[in-house]
């Protein structure tokens, strides 16, 4: 069965961890994530308060930010991964992708500041000082910027978290807006024009602006229920068929939401088989996708081949158009 999804929009595939691998991998990348926004915010105040770059005044501005939202997706990854309860019966998994949009927020505010202040000083040109020192914390920024996308990149290749992708994304962004800030402050002190400066600041704004167009769509992906990938559907479908009394997969719906991946789908049985034999194939199809899925919540609802009545529902008319559209597997 193919997926109507758009496979440019799609999230990561689902990583095969168990939700307190997840957790562990994502706990530890979000305290990583604090610390070097913590101390990149504290080496660039004391910069800019040297020197009144306005360049060093936009990498300042987006530590700051960064330090706010990484501490806000150090506990959205907890609140995430908060089992279900009561209220909240799909889990707390969308607590990332708000914090992914709080990520864009901060962004957009700060690629705000950093233009006003780049214009103004675009204006009224003022002389810098300190650029070594400028430079030398830029150059520390943009390593310890380096190092934790690497690692932000790891945990990624192996756990599945969208508000660490959006931490990432805005980070990669740094690095960018860091080297030209870096570029800015040392042709400003070559040729000894604070006009320079300036323009770099507006380019910091841009590049802000753009990462956070960036995160912005990821997180709204989650959002707004986006399909898991077609390799990963089709994966599925063939875990639930291995097994010939299962004849055919129909109905399938899928969506990641935090750490959890959500699974329903109809199944086409024997009709021959006894309601006990249904239910031995249906809780075997479902360790089969699990295995491959630990963090998986799966409903599964059973029809007899050939024998299933239409269904009805909020999403019918979707349903009977890809099933007409979709030959049958078995």
């Amino acid at each position: 069965m193919s997926s109507p999804s758009n496979p440019k929009l799609n999230p990561n595939p689902p990583p095969k961890l168990t939700l307190a691998q997840n957790f562990a991998l994502t706990r530890r990348i979000t305290q990583l994530s604090v610390a070097t926004a913590a101390v990149l915010s504290a080496i660039k105040a004391v910069a800019w308060l040297s020197s009144g770059s306005v360049s060093m005044l936009g990498s300042l501005a987006d530590s700051g930010l960064d330090l706010v939202a990484a501490l806000g997706t150090f506990f959205a990854v907890r609140y995430a991964a908060a089992p279900p309860d009561a209220e909240h019966r799909y889990g707390h998994g969308k607590a990332e992708a708000f914090a992914s949009l709080l990520q864009a927020g901060l962004v957009f505010g700060s690629a705000a500041l950093v233009g006003q202040a780049a214009i103004s000083h675009l204006l009224h040109p003022a002389p810098i000082h300190a650029q070594g020192w400028d430079m030398a914390v830029m150059a520390v920024s943009i390593l310890l910027t380096g190092l934790l996308v690497m690692a932000q990149t790891r945990v990624l290749s192996r756990a599945n978290s969208v508000a660490v992708q959006g931490d990432r994304l805005h980070y990669v962004a740094d690095l960018g807006s860091n080297l030209v800030a870096l570029l800015a402050i040392g042709l400003s002190a070559l040729f000894g024009r604070p006009e320079i400066d300036a323009v770099g600041g507006l380019i910091v704004a841009a590049w802000l602006v753009w990462g956070a167009v960036g995160v912005f769509g990821h997180s709204s992906v989650e959002l707004m229920d986006h399909e898991l990938p077609d390799e990963a559907r089709a994966e599925i479908v063939r875990l639930m068929t291995e097994e010939p009394g299962i004849t055919d997969v129909h109905q399938l719906r899928t969506r990641a939401s935090g750490p959890y991946v959500h699974i329903q789908m109809h199944a086409d049985l024997d009709p021959g088989l006894t309601l006990i034999q249904a239910h031995h194939l249906m809780v075997a199809a479902e360790k089969r996708v699990l295995a491959a899925f630990p963090a998986a919540d799966i409903i599964i609802h059973p029809d007899p081949h050939g024998q299933a009545e239409p269904h009805g529902g909020a999403f019918a008319q979707f349903d009977r158009d890809e099933e007409s559209a979709t030959p049958p597997l078995g």
